[in-house]
């Protein structure tokens, strides 16, 4: 068991003695009828001496963040979950026993006051507390500067006590539900619906990583946490629903940096007789939904670049990018030995099981590309090796119907004219399961289920997968993902 501090020792010593005059120190209900910021808003444009003629009587609620006693009358603070609000206590107001009660309060604690509301003479909004109500004792006090820890991982591992320090931290963890049920209302405007899929799965396919492994105990049973939403997904569209989506977690089993979290929120939508260009569409259409609706703006900060989500977004062949950084023009004919060659000469490993002219072509882009592309941009014509769900492109089936949205040099979306040939899928099943053998565990298992599925015929379709971490990223204006997730996956504390 561990030591408690001087200060965590009195405050459990007060909490004693709250409780020996008849007072739970941890509390019950509390009828509460307004909050901070709503009050603050409301009887701001009020002079100081009109209150003389207004009587409003509120209940508030919250922790203590600021206290000045002053003997027989005194000022605090009390943080709400909008904001934080001026109360003003008198012994002539509560009585001496309320009054006595009020000054054993330590900061943290959370409290209930009941009174009328007035301004001060410098012009801030305050309660005149008539009732007050002792709620909660803080056993612990807070930090003095949480938010300038020298171990920033605190913040996150602590998250409790960063949403109680940190306005920002605050700020971000309300306005995430907000841009998500505005993507909600996108969506049903769209006429498409929400669905909820399998977390745990026996095959591991719609994605290359790495997966989590479980086991299940009754059926003796390994199993993978999802890495994606997709095959299952398709599988409605196959049974008619035409137009689904889903915003869930999936679990990949990969490193952590500020962009990665082995578990995130994913969005994957599907449209049945839609095409790229309707993921397109419906993509650039939804982020500018998101902007006004939620920001009012279409400007963003985000990585140290200026975001403009406005006019209309950049289109770009992968081949036609790689060319125009490096003079290579991938689009013509070209060996594998060729391709080789190329990328020694520029300093480009290729790994075994990247030995083909389509991974080549995709690490040329990685390497110098992908971190150019800062404005919204559209990169389509991905090589067929590294996209196995996807349909050919008809005019040349090197390259796939494919586009990835990149921001800030930085991936946010994949889409696809979806593969629906159950005979090309299981082609391209059995090429992953070949680079498997090579050393690629990412590379997707062959899913017999999903190609019984395909057998019965699933409509040409468009379908697209969003990071929704990272895109609250963006909207928020935060750089690292353990900013935008209440609480990220975090290493041990040896």
């Amino acid at each position: 068991m561990r030591e408690f501090t001087e200060q965590e020792l009195v405050r459990r010593e007060k909490a004693n003695n709250i409780k020996s005059i008849g007072i739970d120190p941890f509390g019950s209900r509390f009828e509460r009828t307004a909050y901070s910021k709503d009050l603050k808003e409301k009887y701001a444009p009020i002079d100081h001496d009109d209150f003389e003629n207004i009587n409003d009587i509120y209940s508030i609620a919250g922790r203590i963040m600021f206290i000045r006693k002053m003997g027989k009358a005194s000022f605090f603070s009390i943080q709400d979950k909008l904001g934080n609000i001026q109360v003003y206590i008198s012994i002539n107001d509560v009585g001496e026993e309320s009054y006595n009660l009020f000054k054993s309060a330590d900061l943290g604690d959370i409290v209930g006051v009941k009174g009328k509301v007035m301004k001060t003479k410098t012009g801030e909004v305050t309660i005149k507390c008539l009732e007050y109500t002792h709620l909660v004792k803080a056993l612990r006090p807070l930090p003095e500067k949480f938010h300038g820890l020298t171990d920033i991982e605190e913040r996150y591992r602590r998250r409790y006590v960063d949403l109680i320090m940190n306005e920002n931290s605050k700020k971000v963890a309300f306005e995430r539900p907000k841009i998500i049920r505005c993507i909600q209302n996108f969506m049903d405007s769209r006429n498409f619906v929400e669905v909820e899929t399998p977390v745990l799965n026996t095959v591991l396919s719609g994605a290359a990583a790495r997966p989590f492994i479980t086991h299940h105990n009754t059926q003796d049973l390994d199993m993978y946490l999802r890495i994606a939403l997709e095959i299952p997904l398709k599988k409605l569209l196959v049974g008619g629903m035409e137009a689904v989506y889903e915003i869930g977690r999936v679990f990949r089993n990969e490193g952590m940096d500020p962009k990665h979290n082995p578990e995130f929120t994913l969005m994957e939508a599907y449209l049945a007789y839609s095409n790229l260009d309707g993921m397109m569409e419906l993509t650039e259409s939804m982020y500018k939904t998101i902007a006004k609706e939620v920001y009012g703006r279409y400007v963003f900060n985000w990585c140290g670049n200026e975001i403009d989500l406005s006019g209309e977004w950049k289109k770009i062949s992968m081949v036609d990018a790689i060319k125009e950084k490096t003079g290579i023009d991938f689009s013509k004919e070209m060996t594998v030995e060729d391709a080789l060659k190329l990328a020694d000469e520029h300093g480009i490993e290729v790994l075994e099981h990247q030995k083909n002219v389509g991974h080549i072509i995709n690490l040329f882009f990685e390497k110098y590309v992908e971190e150019t592309l800062i404005q919204p941009t559209f990169l389509y014509g991905h090589p067929v090796e590294i996209s196995p769900l996807t349909k050919k492109n008809p005019n040349d089936p090197r390259f796939v119907d494919r586009f990835e949205l990149f921001i800030g040099g930085k991936e946010f979306a994949n889409a696809y004219t979806e593969l629906n040939d159950p005979i090309d899928q299981l082609e391209r099943f059995e090429s992953q399961l070949a680079e498997r053998n090579l050393g690629n565990d990412e590379a997707n298992d062959i899913d017999m289920d999903f190609i019984e599925a395909l057998e019965y015929g699933m409509p040409p379709a468009g379908g697209i997968g969003y990071g929704i971490d990272r895109l609250c990223m963006l909207f928020t204006e935060q750089d690292s993902i353990r900013d935008v997730i209440l609480f990220p996956t975090m290493k041990n504390k040896n």
